[in-house]
């Protein structure tokens, strides 16, 4: 890595800080094709947290023969006890899931809605609304206990059997999850579809809705390298959560054509070039992706690590 680079250019449109919401060890290693040691999982957190990440979502806690990735997360999650002052939460399907989560002693959650039909039946086999019944007492269970609870929802920007998803759609489910007591909102672009006028656009209609700007966040899929162009839309909005993917991980185990996250590497190249502070040290994290990487049996499809690690 050459000292000095990438120079500093602050824009001062853009938050002078976000914070990083890490998703590669959940939504990154569950959809390997083998199963990562959990030993290894441990190590690629704790690497993650030294970088300087302060959220890192740890796992999920779902029927073991859905996701058979993550069926180590009761064994997992006593392992990351000394990782003081990181948040870890962890993604919970329904009231069993709450369960099994309460009795880690998780203290925050995710629960996962999607804004179409065709995915809520792919992927929780429930309808729309029968997925946000579902939803509801486990959040309401949660906030009782004090926990923060997080709201993804998917296909915000194009499902791949319905086609578009109308912003009305989006802003609808978007409004009911927040309605249920989330207090957190991540907008999903899971096969990686969105553009920037689309992503700024249905920030907009959020907040014509009365949903603020301060409780949403933005999940990005880089299937067709707009990931990047679409983080830098939303941070114009003033949008201050990102989710992305160390060494960009990722995809979808129930929608084929999902394809990797936005790397945590190549989103902090772009934030160390704006000026924006994130808080995370680039050569350890890039050093983090390059021994996952290996260990995993394949190089990182991020830019940024490819770069930084290319032996000259």
């Amino acid at each position: 890595m050459t000292a000095g680079l990438p120079m500093a250019v602050p824009e001062q449109e853009l938050p002078p800080r976000i914070r990083i919401h890490e998703v590669g060890a959940r939504d990154g290693l569950q959809n390997e094709k083998t199963v990562v040691p959990t030993e290894v999982k441990s190590e690629f957190i704790h690497r993650l947290a030294h970088a300087g990440l302060t959220t890192i979502e740890a796992t999920s806690l779902v029927r073991p023969d859905r996701v058979p990735q993550l069926a180590d997360a009761e064994r997992l999650f006593p392992l990351l006890g000394d990782l003081k002052g990181v948040a870890l939460p962890v993604l919970v399907p329904n009231a069993r899931g709450l369960e099994r989560a309460m009795a880690l002693g998780v203290r925050r959650i995710a629960v996962f809605a999607s804004a179409t039909e065709s995915f809520a039946k792919a992927n929780l086999n429930r309808t729309v609304d029968e997925s946000l019944a579902m939803f509801a007492p486990v959040v309401a269970r949660a906030r009782e206990d004090r926990m923060h609870v997080r709201g993804y929802l998917s296909m915000c920007f194009g499902d791949p059997w319905e086609g578009p998803v109308p912003i009305h759609q989006v802003v609808r489910i978007a409004k009911a999850l927040l309605d249920l007591g989330c207090d957190e909102l991540s907008l999903g672009d899971t096969i990686g579809v969105a553009t920037p006028g689309h992503v700024q656009t249905l920030l907009s209609e959020l907040n014509e809705e009365g949903v603020p700007t301060n409780a949403l966040g933005v999940h990005f899929h880089d299937t067709y390298g707009q990931a990047l162009a679409n983080t830098l839309a939303a941070l114009q909005h003033g949008v201050t959560t990102v989710d992305s993917s160390a060494g960009g991980l990722g995809g979808c185990p129930f929608a084929k054509s999902a394809t990797g996250n936005l790397a945590t590497e190549d989103l902090v190249w772009m934030l160390d070039g704006l000026g924006v502070e994130t808080g995370v040290d680039l050569g350890r994290l890039t050093a983090t992706s390059v021994w996952l990487a290996d260990r995993l049996g394949r190089p990182s499809p991020s830019r940024t690590v490819t770069a930084l690690s290319h032996k000259e």
